[in-house]
């Protein structure tokens, strides 16, 4: 069903409950493993930008050449990130598309099943600070329509765009000479999962 306005974003929902709970088992079988897998080789400092509870941060914290750090827009979500153990001082409530971290704060950074629900205008900032943060890689997945065409902004539960991958490619590559392309495992009725790995020169 198409969404009512793309300028807008559905933030309410990342304040609830029942957006926590969903959070818990979102990437099992699927996308959390293929994080642990890219990041596998990594080292240094990580940030998991719209970290939600923090489930993807503890995954990864099993890698000990890594130190993680989160951010989200939720109050909530940073909050029962803290109560799971997460160190308080490596997680903050920040908006992605307008993050306080100094440049090149991280050598790596990743996003899973967020940056579709930013307006267009919001997903370029986010992609900026994206780089402007991270001084090697950063890693995103993002569902893309079943079509492979660009069927524009949706709504099922929470709103957002349903694009090509080469949508997105064009997007990655205002800020990144070198994108990659993977298929991930997840997939709903509307969308394929495709990562996009972006490195600096």
């Amino acid at each position: 069903m198409t969404g009512s306005n793309p300028h807008l974003q559905d933030l309410d929902s990342y304040g609830t409950d029942e957006m926590a709970s969903a959070l818990e088992t979102w990437g099992d079988g699927n996308v959390w493993h293929e994080i642990r897998y890219l990041l596998a080789n990594c080292r240094g400092r990580v940030l998991d930008i719209a970290c939600g509870t923090g489930k993807t941060m503890v995954l990864n914290s099993q890698n000990p050449n890594l130190e993680l750090y989160g951010c989200d827009i939720s109050d909530l979500l940073i909050q029962k990130a803290v109560d799971r153990g997460i160190e308080a001082a490596k997680v903050k409530v920040a908006d992605a598309t307008n993050m306080d971290y100094p440049d090149d704060s991280f050598d790596y950074s990743y996003s899973i099943g967020s940056l579709e629900h930013f307006t267009e205008e919001g997903i370029g900032k986010f992609i900026g600070e994206c780089h402007r943060v991270t001084r090697l890689g950063s890693f995103h997945m993002i569902p893309v329509s079943r079509s492979n065409t660009n069927e524009g902004w949706m709504k099922t539960e929470q709103s957002f765009f349903n694009n090509s991958p080469g949508w997105w490619l064009a997007k990655f590559k205002q800020r990144y000479e070198t994108v990659m392309e993977l298929d991930s495992l997840w997939n709903d009725p509307q969308s394929n999962g495709r990562w996009f790995l972006c490195f600096k020169s």
